[in-house]
């Protein structure tokens, strides 16, 4: 059993103290470990690792998150004393107050919640736990949606596709396997101004940054393979390395990098600590028999739902009417029939369906009548 709060991890029945090997500066390292073994309560039953996240947090906060943690675990075990077999006795907290807890910090210009009720949960939150916090976190009344505004189905749709497209023209390949990821680099259409070696280590750089920023984007873990362009020069093979290692620093997942081959290969690894966005939003095509993937139908229901905001918004229709596959229809009108209802009373307008027989899962249309 592990309880995870903002900068520590609480272990039952240990005494031990880790620290996340995310931290490298041996010094902060032993005040870590100082600040802990210090606050250490002989009635917690358990010890504590500190998160990357602890790095350079205060002795207040982290006296504060073990205080929460040793009343939570307290609370647990009087609850499981007298609870019944079958009965939860502690859940983890939603995926919103989740992503605070663990992303919120000085480097975050703002968060944006376009529901009061989450909103609500997010301040309770933060002023209980992060309230220095307090004003980064905003409600969002407007009517076009959140994710338009900011470009975010692009970008996950972006997050989906093989190729990411560099500003200077050329491209990098992303495959995902069973048993690694692969990130071939190409120098497309850039020629560049200067000689050959030049054109190709500035696509090498610009490669490098990329793929950091897309292996936390897709969630992808476990062995990754970079084909960089082969380059001869090795000062360049060290800056692009050097690059990618400072690149990859900004993320809460342990990574570990080889040097550049003489074929211009880098192996790293990079800890799996859930399923890669690919897995989550998609499934194997039953068509292609898996060679590539389609959206499940879940996703495209929640693709139809912004969409049917946008649509009320946009036209002044007395009702809607969806065009979807027989699977996505089922979806809607059963397991998302409280979140249907809800959309319907928020628009003031009824949601009809049609079932298309032609259309695959990830097709739809959403008409105004």
């Amino acid at each position: 059993i592990t309880i995870p709060s903002r900068y520590l991890v609480f272990i039952p029945g240990v005494d031990n103290v880790g620290i996340s090997q995310k931290i490298d500066s041996e010094e902060e390292r032993v005040r870590l470990r100082d600040i802990i073994q210090l606050f250490m309560s002989d009635e917690a039953d358990g010890g504590y690792i500190a998160r990357t996240a602890a790095d350079g947090a205060g002795t207040d906060a982290l006296r504060a998150d073990m205080m929460f943690l040793h009343k939570l675990w307290q609370s647990i075990a009087e609850k499981e004393r007298t609870a019944e077999p079958g009965t939860l006795v502690y859940g983890d907290l939603p995926l919103t107050i989740r992503v605070m807890r663990d992303m919120l910090a000085d480097n975050i210009e703002r968060v944006r919640i376009d529901s009061r009720e989450t909103y609500q949960r997010a301040i309770t939150f933060c002023d209980q736990f992060m309230p220095d916090m307090l004003t980064q976190v905003e409600y969002y009344p407007g009517e076009r949606p959140i994710f338009d505004i900011y470009g975010v189905e692009d970008e996950i749709q972006k997050a989906l596709e093989r190729k990411v497209q560099l500003k200077s023209g050329g491209y990098v390949i992303l495959d995902q396997t069973e048993a690694m990821t692969t990130a071939d680099v190409n120098t497309g259409g850039y020629v560049g101004h200067r000689n050959q070696e030049e054109t190709i280590f500035k696509t090498n750089l610009e490669a490098a940054q990329a793929i950091a920023r897309q292996l936390r984007l897709r969630n992808l873990g476990g062995i990754i393979i970079i084909d960089f362009i082969d380059m001869q020069d090795e000062e360049h093979k060290r800056q692009v390395l050097r690059a990618l290692e400072k690149c990859l620093d900004k993320d809460h997942a342990r990574t570990h990098i080889t040097e550049v081959s003489s074929l211009g290969l880098v192996e790293m690894t990079r800890k799996r600590t859930s399923e890669s966005l690919e897995h989550v939003m998609c499934e194997t095509c039953p068509t292609c028999g898996g060679r590539a993937s389609l959206k499940t139908a879940e996703t495209a229901c929640y693709e139809i739902f912004r969409e049917i905001l946008r649509e009320s918004r946009q036209f002044d229709t007395e009702q809607l009417l969806v065009l979807a596959s027989q699977e996505v229809v089922d979806l809607l009108v059963d397991e998302e029939s409280d979140s249907l209802a809800e959309l319907e009373a928020f628009i003031g307008k009824p949601i009809k369906f049609q079932v298309e027989s032609l259309y695959s899962q990830e097709q739809y249309d959403v008409v105004p009548l």
